[in-house]
């Protein structure tokens, strides 16, 4: 299938299957690239199986304030995919069960769940001491009822990971829209006021970045120099590491790279940049996915693609770790961007 065919039918690549025919199909099934899973046989790391677990990843909704060009989840206002509270009480039944340690929340913008501050709260009553919250910076100050929420992060010890895709309004706005550069130094400059951020306070504020375009990002500690130095002199404002995160070509960076015709170029460089040691630490092998309507998944990538575990177990409602861990991690050509160059997960790179 060309390029060009599936640009025709761009209007269905909303739905995960078409994605999922459109990847596995053209450059790998005609045999021009290796497919990721003969990647892994080449050395044998198939199966994929997962370690023990450390992070449960919670999707709370796809709402959003805003409507980024690169976003996997295909967040936005217009989204109505909300998780509820009786999946919450599922998720909190399964958080005192669980092994892990760390619980990680995310979108669309997570704090616009109506009951996000009672499941933090609950969580914790539970036994969970490290949360992430992945937060887009603006919706703290889209409106009033979200102003008090560094404190209310503060109280919890929540580490902040917020997006922002680079130091500058220009390239900020083209990729998250009109005015978001703004907002996020405004919000930023609120979180450092209540000590994140801030040397020795022990609130933890990282930065993610994602490349605007069809390309891989490029060192990650040059770069977090780079935006300590120019967010310092120009707005005073600090924060501890910085995240590079690989666009994955699925949702509406598929899109964009079918519309922009750099699809087919994008996967000979993600392919071409395998990474076997980012293998071994690839966030599917220490996370657990949960989407907002509680079922289970290898990873958030996989989850957008509609691909549940491999595991009689498939529902927050019955989770059981044990049956959930033996399990085999479900691959598909997606994965390159998790392994290309230095590797990418939720933390960063990996290798």
């Amino acid at each position: 299938m060309s390029t060009k065919s599936l640009s025709a039918r761009k209007n269905d690549l909303s739905i995960p299957q078409k994605q999922l025919e459109y990847l596995n199909d053209g450059l790998f099934a005609e045999g021009e690239l290796p497919t990721f899973k003969h990647k892994l046989e080449q050395e044998n790391s198939f199966p994929l199986q997962p370690k023990p677990l450390e992070i449960l990843q919670i999707n709370l909704g796809y709402m959003c304030n805003q409507v980024c060009s690169h976003c996997h989840v295909d967040a936005g206002p217009d989204r109505k995919e909300i998780m509820t509270v009786e999946t919450m009480q599922h998720c909190l039944q399964a958080i005192k069960t669980t092994g892990a340690h760390t619980l990680d929340l995310t979108g669309g913008a997570p704090e616009m769940n109506p009951n996000f501050r009672w499941f933090v709260e609950e969580a914790s009553k539970a036994g969970i001491k490290d949360f992430i919250v992945r937060s887009n910076l603006t919706i703290i100050v889209a409106n009033k009822k979200y102003y008090d929420l560094p404190e209310f992060f503060k109280k919890h010890n929540v580490h902040v990971v917020s997006s922002l895709p680079f130091y500058k309004r220009e390239k900020t706005d083209k990729q998250r829209g009109k005015g978001v550069f703004d907002k996020s130094i405004q919000a930023l400059q609120m979180l450092n006021a209540v000590g994140y951020g801030k040397e020795g306070s022990g609130l933890k504020l990282d930065l993610v970045y994602n490349p605007s375009g069809a390309f891989l990002p490029k060192d990650q500690t040059a770069m977090e120099s780079d935006f300590k130095t120019a967010l310092k002199e120009d707005f005073d404002i600090e924060f501890n590491s910085l995240f590079a995160i690989t666009n994955l070509p699925i949702s509406r960076f598929l899109e964009y790279l079918i519309a922009s015709d750099n699809y087919e170029d994008y996967m000979y460089e993600l392919v071409n940049a395998y990474n076997p040691t980012a293998v071994q630490n690839v966030m599917c092998r220490n996370t657990l996915s949960v989407s907002w309507d509680g079922w289970l998944y290898d990873c958030d990538f996989n989850q957008m693609l509609e691909l549940k575990v491999n595991s009689k177990v498939k529902h927050i409602s019955n989770y059981n770790e044990e049956a959930v861990q033996n399990r085999n991690i479900i691959v598909s050509q997606h994965c390159y961007g998790c392994t290309a160059g230095a590797g990418s997960s939720c933390q960063g790179t990996v290798a």
